[in-house]
């Protein structure tokens, strides 16, 4: 069985191209994520057809903000297609909706801390609170746990300090924001490779780019697994 804890970001302009990808990466991935900007692609019933008819998991990343009330009624509607994650932002009123949501299934209810693609500057441009990131990530993090996160999502650079909060016991530490050495950045700022991540504390990685941009897509996920399972990767929390 494939090795769940890589996770692989089908960023690609619509369902067909996904599943294309799906195909070339066979059983050596087991586990997706589908963006919002599959959405209008055929994003959810690709979702749908990769978990019926595949038996992938998938990690639905809609990183959904509103009101209680309708982040509430958004996860319940999304909870009927039988997916493993969802992302949410962590502002505590949105954890909870999200939470009433997806009662009853086995949905699990990722929150946002800070996107992985700002910096202080950015945060200083929305307004955000002055502090160091470093101390802003598990703060959130901590905040969300308390409102009943089944995990977060945040860089590798802040997974050690989120996974020494008391209130992290048993929650999923989810990271975007992974490159193999040698590769892109693209529009992340805060990045670390496979294996320092997994070393970090983190229960599983996303990786986009650096998979389905590359001449062989299997070939490329295979090596991130491989390091992923490597002496350099040893985990505490595993």
């Amino acid at each position: 069985m494939a090795d769940d804890r890589l996770i692989v970001a089908m960023d690609v302009p619509n369902a067909i191209a996904g599943l294309e990808l799906a195909e070339a990466l066979g059983d050596s991935v087991s586990f997706y994520k589908i963006g919002l900007g599959m959405l209008t692609g055929g994003g959810l019933a690709l979702a749908n057809e990769l978990k019926q008819e595949h038996g992938k998991r998938i990690f639905l990343d809609m990183k959904l903000f509103d009101i209680g009330a309708t982040v509430e009624a958004a996860v319940r509607g999304l909870a009927q297609f039988d997916l493993d994650f969802l992302t949410v932002h962590g502002d505590p009123h949105v954890v909870r909706a999200a939470k009433e949501g997806a009662a009853g299934s086995s949905l699990r209810i990722l929150a946002v801390t800070i996107l992985t693609s700002l910096d202080r500057n950015d945060l200083d441009d929305c307004m955000i609170k002055t502090g160091d990131l470093g101390d802003l990530v598990p703060e959130r993090a901590a905040r969300a746990f308390e409102a009943g996160a089944d995990g977060v999502i945040a860089s590798p650079h802040e997974a050690v300090a989120i996974r020494a909060l008391p209130e992290s016991r048993d929650r999923l530490i989810v990271t975007p924001g992974v490159r193999p050495a040698g590769a892109e950045k693209g529009d992340q700022k805060r990045v670390a490779t496979p294996a320092n991540a997994i070393a970090n504390g983190v229960d599983h990685i996303v990786v986009g780019r650096p998979i389905w941009r590359a001449a062989h897509p299997k070939t490329a996920a295979t090596s991130i697994l491989a390091e992923m399972a490597s002496p350099q990767a040893h985990s505490p929390n595993r």
